[in-house]
């Protein structure tokens, strides 16, 4: 197995790492909407942090030599199930293969933010 380890991604803020390569597959972690660069989640639409999220997804997908269409299998998380559509049309500019998906609301999430997207892909 290899970690996965980019500044072009948020750093863990737990006890885990960005992602992981096993084999042929990629596993990331829960991307949050956060910028790299601060630390910071800069604005509070679903919009703006379902984009950051899924650009901090490409990230730790390309530091580990994949794109967006090597993703197999999604797992959404949305603080609020009624940011539904407006979530999916950003994901939609993203995962354009149509990776397999989960997309659940969940209680809160870290950092108070609206979404956070993890996936897995394999190496071609």
């Amino acid at each position: 197995m290899k970690k996965i380890e980019t500044k072009n991604a948020p750093e863990a803020i737990g006890p885990y790492s960005q992602g992981y390569v096993s084999g042929q597959f990629i596993f990331t972690s829960g991307q949050l909407p956060v910028n790299p660069e601060n630390g910071l989640v800069e604005e509070d639409t679903i919009e703006y942090q379902a984009n950051m999220a899924a650009k901090n997804v490409g990230e730790v997908l390309k530091a580990a030599g994949a794109t967006y269409d090597d993703v197999i299998k999604t797992t959404c998380f949305l603080a609020d199930m009624a940011d539904f559509a407006a979530f999916n049309e950003v994901y939609s500019k993203y995962f354009t293969s149509k990776p397999a998906r989960s997309c659940v609301a969940v209680k809160t999430l870290p950092k108070g933010v609206l979404c956070e997207i993890e996936a897995i892909a394999v190496m071609k």
